[in-house]
């Protein structure tokens, strides 16, 4: 008779049904914070492409089906709704932990990886940390439904109703959960408060059915307490955990953002294992990267009106401004606070206007013809699609004034037939007639030039020769005798088909094989202690 009544007064949250509901609602909202968050997570080590999203997506839904089977059999072996929201307190618990290990647990796999895998290495990396940080807590949250249907139908004959109603909420908490982490948490407080935010939402729909029906007490405790370690850790969490003395470090809507400044320099960048999307030198001088090469095209053009679309922090537009006084920038720029960032760290004067807006988009709205246009147009380190196609430089050729030049940093070299340069060379190549490619020294970048015709092109030795900044003409002089016209083999890029992404990723890993063939060597060699000392 005890036991009875213990039994009722443990299931009272849930025997109205509003409890059920309001369990798929908060479930299905966390579910997609979490996958929010974790192309988040993933995106300032592996980028934020089609092919990490798809890593990402294929992932969840493998373990919310498996929760699903798996919470199905468990509904139907022992009906006792306190088992579904002790998982999913550990679940909570589990999402809270995430800001304070998962850096480390990409950080591990990563360096195994290294040593392990020959090819793929982003892909592989990305794979395996998406299993090991989000598997288990999604594969827990997927046993909501089957609980909850079991728990809340009565009878065959509200069967479907009460399936449509638990599935109807869990879809309306799903939507929730893919608009409030973009456009509130994420921006307004970070990726690992976005998991605390929802981590705590699950805590809450554990400790609201114990504490309504008794019991659980001392794990509830615990489960309180460890959650509240874990917001006090996450709070200081940071994705580039080895570095210090970080100028800026936050993210918006689009990026994870980065600032370094020390007595020389100042530089900014998207992700913090590869690339730098601007860099201020304090003295006034070149930067010894891509942007100085670029320079190439105001010079053909005595300078002029200069477009810039993908500014970043202006690295571009405040050397044409101080190289060539009389030209006129205007960059265009998706991220509203990566624009905050340049007036803020990179001193970019107010005279030079910065548009809030997509590249391509601009292009389609704006009439006005440029001597220049600079493309470098990049999110993290994968080019947007839809700025590399055959119908984006057409738009670009169409913005372009007589005598005009498009320069274009293409962001990493590529080997084998078919590498991401070759197609966008050629995609290039299908709108200008002429083009030039030059090497930057010392980095992985290529710059390309593109124009109606040779002439334009052809002045760059004379015109470099006349340049008043001695350090400039050298420059101008060196990129003037080592460019060259790339081979084209027919295979433009278009707005239907331009897998830029996967090219992307095949390039950024031979990159990394190539760079890191040295230390496999001493790992084959030495083993891991002459691993240990090669790396220090």
């Amino acid at each position: 008779m005890q036991s009875s009544s213990v039994h009722e007064r443990r299931k009272s949250p849930v025997q109205s049904k509003s409890y059920l509901y309001a369990t798929a609602f908060f479930a299905g909202m966390s579910v997609m914070a979490v996958e929010i968050g974790a192309s988040r997570l993933l995106a300032p080590y592996f980028s934020a492409s089609q092919i990490v999203w798809t890593i990402i997506i294929g992932v969840i839904m493998i373990a919310l089906a498996l929760g699903n089977v798996w919470g199905g059999r468990l509904a139907d072996r022992d009906p006792d709704p306190a088992r579904l929201y002790r998982r999913l307190m550990v679940a909570a618990l589990w999402i809270a932990a995430i800001p304070v290990v998962g850096k480390y647990i990409i950080a591990l796999i990563s360096g195994v990886l290294i040593v392990a895998v020959e090819t793929n290495l982003l892909v592989a990396a990305a794979f395996l940390s998406c299993i090991a940080i989000f598997v288990f807590p999604l594969l827990l949250l997927g046993t909501v439904t089957p609980s909850l249907v079991k728990y809340a139908t009565k009878s065959l004959d509200e069967s479907g109703r009460v399936v449509g109603g638990i599935g109807a909420a869990g879809t309306a908490g799903s939507i929730i959960g893919t608009f409030l982490p973009t456009f509130v948490t994420i921006p307004a407080a970070g990726t690992a408060a976005t998991f605390l935010i929802f981590a705590g939402v699950l805590l809450a729909l554990g400790l609201g059915y114990f504490l309504r029906a008794g019991g659980g007490t001392r794990f509830a405790l615990l489960s309180v307490l460890a959650f509240l370690l874990c917001a006090v850790l996450g709070a200081k969490s940071s994705p580039a955990f080895w570095e210090t003395g970080l100028a800026y470090e936050g993210e918006s809507v689009y990026n994870y953002l980065q600032v370094k400044d020390d007595e020389r320099k100042t530089v900014f960048s998207t992700n913090v294992m590869f690339g730098v999307q601007s860099k201020r030198v304090k003295d006034g001088s070149l930067t010894g990267m891509y942007f100085d090469y670029a320079l190439a095209a105001p010079t053909l053009t005595n300078g002029g009106s200069v477009l810039v679309l993908g500014m970043g922090t202006g690295t571009f537009a405040e050397q044409c401004r101080r190289y060539f006084p009389s030209s006129h920038a205007v960059g265009v720029e998706i991220d509203e606070k990566i624009i905050g960032l340049s007036r803020k760290y990179f001193e970019l004067p107010e005279e030079i206007p910065v548009v809030a807006y997509d590249g391509r988009a601009y292009l389609q709205m704006d009439e006005t013809r440029y001597d220049v246009v600079m493309v470098d147009a990049f999110r993290d380190i994968t080019i947007p699609f839809q700025m590399s196609s055959v119908e984006f430089f057409r738009l670009v050729e169409q913005r372009l004034a007589p005598g005009g030049v498009m320069a274009v940093n293409l962001n990493m070299r590529a080997g084998g037939p078919g590498n991401i340069n070759e197609r966008l060379i050629d995609t290039i190549a299908a709108v200008f007639p002429t083009i030039r490619v030059v090497e930057v020294a010392g980095d992985t970048n290529l710059a390309l030039f593109a124009a109606r015709d040779e002439a334009t092109l052809d002045r760059l030795p004379r015109l470099a020769a006349q340049l008043p900044d001695r350090e400039l003409s050298s420059l101008m002089r060196h990129v003037a005798a080592h460019w060259q016209s790339p081979a084209r083999g027919g295979e433009p890029l278009t707005d239907d088909c331009a897998p830029v992404e996967l090219l992307g990723m095949r390039a950024i890993d031979g990159l990394i094989q190539k760079e890191l063939q040295y230390y496999k060597e001493v790992y084959r060699r030495d083993g891991i202690e002459g691993l240990r000392k090669a790396l220090t």
